[in-house]
């Protein structure tokens, strides 16, 4: 019941920064704001739609994330310097995470087939690393549309210092998870196993 109560209140100050952009007349912070909210609320339709559960703290995991980015769209990316840090680490923890889910899903579902501790840690590192690698290629191509188009980009991208800053931290939580895999972390509390379950 507290958890849940942290995500509403998460939610409601995700709607907040979307009425500051509003009034701000800040267009960027406005879509992040809403895209945020909606990835927020997406657990709940899915399990409204497709009775898929996900672990109250998995939802709280990606609303804080979340929250994060959200609120560094308002402004403490730039004021801030450590802020891009944060939000890129907890980011990479939480995707890391869906990578380790998604392999361990497979070695059950696969007989015969057991991933040793060292493979996981690598492979939890590279998922990470590919996917931070897929966002700042996004970050780029969104910057040179928007460009093209004349707006302002949804997503900023300083350079190519800041774009090696977040790939160093997206390394340290895809780490963190890393090591953690090391000791086989119980993850049958993740919705990757009924989604696995469901497609057999």
């Amino acid at each position: 019941m507290l958890l849940t109560g942290l995500i509403r209140t998460i939610q409601v100050a995700i709607a907040l920064v979307i009425a500051y952009g509003t009034l701000t007349g800040d267009f960027v912070v406005v879509v992040n704001g809403v895209l945020g909210l909606g990835t927020t609320l997406l657990p709940a339709g899915l399990k409204r739609a497709y009775g898929v559960s996900f672990p109250t703290t998995v939802v709280l995991w990606v609303a804080v994330a979340v929250l994060l980015h959200t609120l560094g769209m308002a402004g403490p990316y730039t004021t801030v310097w450590w802020w891009d840090h944060l939000t890129h680490t907890l980011s990479a923890t939480l995707v890391a995470s869906v990578g380790y889910a998604f392999a361990r899903a497979f070695e059950e579902q696969a007989p015969g087939i057991t991933l040793p501790a060292d493979f996981l840690f690598v492979y939890v590192v590279l998922f990470t690393m590919a996917a931070g690698v897929l966002w700042e290629v996004l970050e780029f191509v969104g910057r040179l549309l928007a460009s093209w188009l004349g707006h302002q980009p949804l997503l900023v991208q300083y350079g190519l210092q800041d774009t090696i800053l977040d790939l160093l931290f997206d390394a340290v939580g895809a780490i963190v998870v890393g090591v953690l895999s090391r000791g086989r972390v119980d993850w049958r509390e993740t919705p990757i196993r009924e989604l696995v379950q469901r497609t057999r």
